[in-house]
């Protein structure tokens, strides 16, 4: 009898899944949580900022950015207490992009320590990119077998190490001095952004069980 005890307390009968809409960084979403049993479950979400648009100034270079800011994750999650707590681990499948463009239409641009003299067709493309897929580990509370509406919390990251890169376009890009230039107009970017090697989550979410 105390065999077959011990696995029903671990892996009870399947309840049914929770729905639920997060809310906080990266983003809104939606969710589906499948609880196990009292010590586990598991969830995909899709979390998102949208597309954005904004002109920035970065050390006296006008760029047009574009925003790219989309994150799912495939997760499981422990209740180690058999509890609300939890820790969560799983794989993040992320789109997390910013374009930036400078272009020479004024008929100059200052990158490094030069000044090009430019025309339309000229300018410098910077991309600052975070790897598709990536690594999650947090903690949070909520998603535990019950029914109705359900409320939780999570802390937590995908962890990976943002890349910047910049190429130049039209006569700019066969300019000799060029590459020298841009390292030293991105060394700002690559010691700030460049630096991120993790993507935070702080949310909440509202959801309904089954």
């Amino acid at each position: 009898c105390a065999a077959v005890a011990l696995p029903t307390v671990l892996v009870a009968p399947a309840q049914a899944a929770e729905i639920y809409v997060p809310l906080g960084v990266p983003g809104v979403g939606l969710g589906i949580a499948q609880p196990i049993g009292p010590l586990f479950g598991i969830r995909a979400d899709f979390m998102t900022l949208g597309q954005r648009e904004k002109v920035v100034d970065e050390d006296g270079i006008q760029y047009n950015g574009k925003y790219k800011l989309n994150r799912a994750a495939l997760l499981a999650d422990v209740f180690p207490f058999a509890g609300s707590f939890r820790i969560t681990m799983g794989a993040a499948f992320n789109k997390y992009e910013i374009a930036l463009d400078a272009s020479g239409a004024g008929g100059t641009l200052n990158i490094g320590d030069r000044i090009y003299t430019t025309t339309a067709a000229d300018g410098l493309n910077v991309a600052v990119t975070f790897p598709k897929t990536t690594p999650y580990v947090g903690i949070g509370w909520g998603h535990q077998m019950d029914s109705g509406f359900r409320f939780s919390f999570d802390l937590g990251a995908a962890l990976g190490k943002a890349k910047v890169t910049a190429t130049p376009r039209g006569a700019l890009a066969n300019q000799p001095d060029i590459q020298a230039n841009i390292d030293k107009e991105l060394a700002e970017l690559r010691d700030g952004v460049g630096k991120v090697r993790a993507i935070p989550q702080i949310s909440i979410s509202l959801g309904y069980s089954f």
